[in-house]
């Protein structure tokens, strides 16, 4: 069954940039130096992509400029603004709430500060296209790699990666990647509420609620560039979460799973 913006595009031969069956959903905090650039990108792509931004409250401006762009991308550009830093995860399953109650087939995390290239979204969401349920931008598949990153930060990413699979058994060798696209289906069948993680270890926990729950999981390698503008948002609570947490999952998943 085709999805329904590509279905409407067929059957009335509309033009692709037209009516976009993907929202692109990007968090912000402080991203002013990012966002216009990372949103222009986005719409010059070929493939027509809805973006939706979540900003917490940034002092710096990003969700006015935003609102400005918004005037140039009415259909297309949205934004969720929220009162403060409520967490990544909470910012991700608000921007899917809000794009399952629209009509979007995928849904794609992105970062605002070009870690991410805008360019891959095609090649995540072709991987949904081919069967995949849930497309994951992958660091250490081949063909994958890191770039502009010191050697201690690899070798922790690469390490927590090992230590998630070792914990979770799962066969995905990049568990911590944040450029996913989630099929609607995914989405609508994870209870959120079920959710515990709301830094980086989101990303685990949102892959093992997948594959829990019987859906396929695809990677497709990219290149993950270091951020150029703007400040890193990682702090030790955060990798905390991810390896403390990280047990805490597996031992809950031997007695609930992701969907009462």
């Amino acid at each position: 069954m085709l999805p329904l913006a590509l279905y409407l595009r067929t059957r009335y031969n509309l033009n692709p940039k037209f009516l976009s069956d993907s929202l692109v959903i990007i968090p912000t905090y402080n991203e002013k130096e990012n966002i216009e650039k990372i949103i222009e990108v986005v719409f010059a792509l070929p493939k027509a992509f809805d973006i939706l931004v979540v900003d917490d409250g940034s002092p710096d401006g990003t969700a006015a400029i935003v609102k400005r762009l918004q005037q140039k991308y009415p259909d297309a550009l949205h934004i969720l603004e929220r009162s403060g830093k409520l967490g990544l995860g909470t910012a991700y399953i608000a921007g899917f709430h809000w794009g399952l109650a629209r009509d979007y087939d995928y849904f794609i995390e992105m970062d605002a500060d070009f870690s991410h290239n805008p360019k891959d979204l095609e090649r995540l969401y072709q991987a949904c296209l081919d069967g995949a349920d849930v497309a994951v931008g992958s660091r250490y598949v081949r063909g994958g790699r890191v770039e502009n990153w010191p050697r201690d930060r690899i070798m922790l990413s690469y390490g927590a990666s090992l230590y998630v699979r070792m914990i979770t058994w799962m066969p995905v060798k990049d568990p911590t990647a944040g450029f996913v696209c989630y099929k609607r289906k995914v989405l609508e069948k994870i209870n959120f509420d079920k959710i515990r993680f709301i830094g980086y270890a989101f990303q685990i926990e949102m892959k093992f609620a997948s594959r829990r729950l019987g859906f396929k999981i695809a990677e497709v390698p990219i290149t993950f560039t270091d951020r150029v503008e703007g400040d890193s948002k990682m702090s030790k609570n955060i990798i905390r979460e991810a390896i403390l947490g990280v047990m805490e999952m597996k031992w809950r998943s031997f007695f609930s799973n992701y969907v009462e």
